[in-house]
C-alpha cells in the first residue's frame, strides 16, 4: 500500500535542501525503488517541510538507510517523519 512520508526540518534551509537534493539526484541510485512523487518548501514557522509518496514505508526506510551519509554531510539533523496510509495518489 503506496504511503505518504511528512518531515519536518525544523530551522533547515532552503539551501541545505537544494544542495542535498542536487547530490541525491546524483547518485547512480536515484530515483529509488519505491518513490512515487515528492515535495518540500518552508513550513511557516522557519524550517522546511518535505512530504513524499512511496509505494511502501519499507521503500522509504531503504532509501532513507542509503540516504543518510549525504543527509549527515548536508548537515540534516535526524527527525522523525510521519508515515500515513495513502488511500490514493494521483499524479500528472
Amino acid at each position: 500500500m503506496a504511503v505518504i512520508v511528512t518531515i519536518e526540518f525544523p530551522g533547515g534551509t532552503q539551501e541545505q535542501y537544494e544542495e542535498t537534493t542536487r547530490v541525491l539526484q546524483a547518485t547512480d541510485w536515484f530515483p529509488p525503488k519505491g518513490f512515487l512523487a515528492h515535495a518540500a518548501g518552508p513550513d511557516g514557522t522557519g524550517g522546511w517541510r518535505v512530504v513524499d509518496f512511496w509505494d511502501s514505508e519499507e521503500d522509504f526506510i531503504a532509501f532513507i538507510e542509503s540516504a543518510r551519509p549525504i543527509f549527515e554531510r548536508g548537515g540534516v539533523r535526524s527527525v522523525l517523519p510521519t508515515v500515513q496510509p495513502a488511500v490514493n495518489v494521483i499524479l500528472r
